[in-house]
């Protein structure tokens, strides 16, 4: 399941980001709002790379961080979708996932500031666009897991719904190659 899970993340992410910067460019069209060059000096904190300000930051950095970023979040997307933690309210949590992971990077090297005290129009607009991202990302997760069957969540919801005491845990599954995985049983 994790093999899958990191190929499928990884696409899924990339995937999640390309829809995200398409729609910040049509955001930034509308609204006039300038390119951020926040993830590029978010990069160059953590990579220890020559720092620079505002758009004399190195456009490739700002793209590597903002697809990196995009393609190894996924991958915990995906492994929630191969969980069988799928549709829009696993991709509701998710965008509060990518949203923390973007302020943790953010404030732990001091490139940014806690979202309480930006602008409310700024905070809209990063949580609309990461929301964006997480949906993406989740649907391109979901379709990739389906193609697996269900995940052992969704086998034990199928039991009896809910989270009951009197449904205990599934039997233990061997993997396709017919070997069964190491682990407590």
């Amino acid at each position: 399941m994790l093999k899958r899970a990191v190929w499928q993340g990884l696409a899924a992410g990339l995937a999640g980001a390309a829809v995200m910067t398409v729609a910040e460019k049509v955001e930034q069209r509308v609204t006039g709002r300038p390119d951020s060059y926040v993830p590029a000096q978010v990069l160059a904190r953590l990579a220890g790379l020559p720092e620079s300000s505002g758009q004399q930051q190195p456009r490739w950095q700002n793209l590597a961080m903002h697809y990196g970023q995009g393609a190894v979040v996924g991958v915990l997307r995906s492994v929630m979708a191969q969980a069988g933690l799928r549709g829009v309210w696993a991709s509701s949590v998710f965008t509060a996932l990518r949203l923390a992971n973007d302020q943790i990077l953010e404030n732990a090297t001091g490139v940014g500031a806690p979202p309480l005290t930006w602008p409310r129009g700024e905070l809209a607009i990063d949580v609309l666009h990461k929301s964006i991202y997480a949906f993406a990302t989740g649907a391109v997760a979901d379709a990739l897991a389906a193609r697996d069957g269900a995940g052992p969540g969704q086998r034990h919801a199928a039991l009896r719904p809910g989270r009951r005491s009197d449904v205990g845990p599934l039997p233990y599954e061997r993997r396709r190659d017919g070997r069964v995985p190491a682990g407590p049983r």
